[in-house]
Parts: structure tokens; C-alpha cells; sequence
């Protein structure tokens, strides 16, 4: 059998959305690839660093076969193959070392962050935001600052990976399906985050019915420094399978207007008794974004817990504009 002409694909009828991941390390690269698995867009993977994200998305690409994924991977350094993209995930900056908190990488990765955000809006000025990069509340407010995006178009991921880990925990405690488990955690993306220990769940029971105090207490705990347990264990880097497939389910959710409910950093505006910082909260998510936020009635322990957070928040919000980085 012969093809007597060539056939050819008009993305003009069935036009593909387009994602761009900024930074093409452990997260990046892993955000990418879940992306490209669930043929969420055609991909664009850039760094600084020559080679690297064009050798990890000729990678990716050369797997498609064997995966059934049908979307394009390409890698690069330059922003205008990033021109038009409708989702944008920054993931670039220095990853956390032994000892290191989460705040010691501001200084460096607020200079990061604005630079790639200027970069971004010029060539796609129409896209949504999520902000992967640490520390999360001050880096996504700094992208909001360069951007001036809306709030439904700037989101930092946090609150997604945080429950994830939390969910884990419960279900190796209780040695139970994940799938049965479900929880909320709030507040800032550090130490001191807010697990709705309330809002917990297995198979629909509540979780103070399946564990006692104690041993809730102690995943609360562990969920807070979730990450700080991963950096660690592998002295040389920073958790990223986690983290990426918490991108990948903000993204399908983004790009597939499903008008999902997952705990996102979110720019309040009154909501909690907070005005003009980032906390994590309750937000729908569908094709316009961060498309609400979800207002629990919370305990006072709880409404406590949130402003002991948003305390730390402050802070980031205070050192960042001291470095007068826009």
C-alpha cells in the first residue's frame, strides 16, 4: 500500500491546548511527563540550561510510542517557543538542601521567579499561572506582582500536595485503600500549615472515629514537615513525583474545565478574614482558573491556626517587596 498525497493534521479545527513548564529539573520534567501521559496539551519544557530540556522532551517524545500519549515535547531555551501557551508552570529556582527551610531560597528564587514571569507574559499574555517554585506564598505573590494578573489567573500549588501527603499518612497508619481517604489542608505552604483534622475522612467516617488524638496529631505533624522528610532522606535534592502529579491534577483540571475543588494558594479578598496575601483555601478550579474560593466555617482553633499562618505569609509578603525585585 502507497499514500498517493500527504495528509495532513489542521490544529485550526482541532486546536490542542499548550503548556509550558518552566524549569526542567525533578519537578519540572516529572510535571511535564504526567502532563504529556494524560495528553493534557502539547508541551514546551524550558530552561537556561543548554541541552537539558531539549534532551529530557526528545526523551519523553521517544517514550510516547510505548505509552500511547499523542502530543508534542519539545524542549528549549527561548520564551518565544512559549508564545500562546494557556497554562504556564514555573517550576524554576534552587531546590532545598539539608537544613535548608523553605524561606532561605527567597532571595534567590524571587529574582528567578519575576524574571521568568516578565518573560512569560510577553509571549503569552492571555495564560493561567501556577506557581510551583519555594517559597510558594512568596513566590506566587511575586508572580502576581509582575504579571498583574487577576487573582483567577495566578495559583501557587501547595494545598494539593500537602493533602496528598496527608492522605498517605493516614491510610499507611490505617492500612486502608487511598483511594478511601480523603483530607483538607489550609495556610501557608511551610511549617505552618493548617490539617482540617475536621474535614478528614475514610470511606466517608470520619477520622477522629478511626484514630485517636494522638495519633492524629502526630500526622498532622508529619504532613507539616512532609517535605523537609523527604530533602532528608535524599540529602541531595527535594521531593518531585509528589509534587508533579499535584501540577498534572491542578492543570487537567484547568485545561479540562472541571470545575474541581482542591486546596490551592489563593490571593484572598476578604475571604477568611484575609485581604492581600496568598493562602491556601478551598478553590474551584476550571477554564477561567481559580474560578472561586470555598469559605469553611472554621473552629476558633482552627481560625487561630490560620492566623498564626498567615502570620508567617506576612512575613514572606514583607521580605519580598524589601528586595524591591518589581
Amino acid at each position: 500500500m502507497r499514500w498517493s498525497g500527504v495528509v495532513k493534521h489542521d490544529n485550526a479545527y482541532f486546536p490542542r491546548k499548550k503548556i509550558t513548564v518552566v524549569g526542567s529539573g525533578n519537578v519540572g520534567a516529572t510535571a511535564a511527563f504526567l502532563a504529556a501521559n494524560k495528553e493534557l496539551g502539547d508541551i514546551v519544557l524550558l530552561d537556561v540550561m543548554d541541552g537539558i530540556p531539549q534532551g529530557k522532551a526528545l526523551d519523553m517524545y521517544e517514550a510516547s510510542p510505548i505509552l500511547g500519549y499523542d502530543v508534542s515535547v519539545t524542549g528549549t531555551q527561548d520564551y518565544a517557543d512559549t508564545a500562546n501557551s494557556d497554562l504556564v508552570v514555573i517550576t524554576a529556582g534552587i531546590a532545598r538542601k539539608p537544613g535548608m527551610s523553605r524561606d532561605d531560597l527567597l532571595a534567590t528564587n524571587v529574582k528567578i521567579v519575576a524574571e521568568v514571569t516578565a518573560n512569560i507574559v510577553e509571549h503569552s499574555p492571555e495564560c493561567i499561572i501556577i506557581v510551583v517554585t519555594n517559597p510558594l506564598d512568596a513566590m506566587v505573590y511575586t508572580a502576581k506582582q509582575v504579571s498583574g494578573f487577576c487573582r483567577k489567573r495566578v495559583i501557587g500549588m501547595a494545598g494539593v500536595l500537602d493533602s496528598a501527603r496527608m492522605r498517605s499518612f493516614i491510610a499507611q497508619a490505617l492500612d486502608v485503600s487511598i483511594t478511601d481517604v480523603s483530607a483538607l489542608v489550609l495556610g501557608g505552604h511551610g511549617d505552618t500549615m493548617v490539617p482540617l483534622t475536621r474535614y478528614s475522612t475514610v470511606g466517608g467516617v470520619p477520622l477522629s472515629e478511626m484514630l485517636d488524638a494522638s495519633s492524629i496529631e502526630k500526622i498532622s505533624q508529619r504532613t507539616a514537615q512532609g517535605g523537609a522528610e523527604i530533602v532528608e532522606l535524599l540529602k541531595t535534592g527535594s521531593a518531585f513525583y509528589a509534587p508533579g502529579a499535584a501540577i498534572v491534577q491542578m492543570a487537567e483540571a484547568i485545561l479540562k474545565d472541571q470545575n474541581r475543588i482542591l486546596p490551592c494558594a489563593a490571593w484572598l479578598e476578604g475571604e477568611y478574614g484575609i485581604n492581600g496575601y496568598f493562602m491556601g483555601v478551598p478553590c474551584k478550579l476550571g477554564g477561567g482558573g481559580m474560578e472561586g474560593v470555598i469559605e469553611l466555617d472554621l473552629t476558633p482553633d482552627e481560625k487561630q491556626a490560620m492566623q498564626a499562618s498567615l502570620q508567617s505569609v506576612k512575613t514572606s509578603k514583607e521580605q519580598v517587596d524589601a528586595l524591591g525585585a518589581f
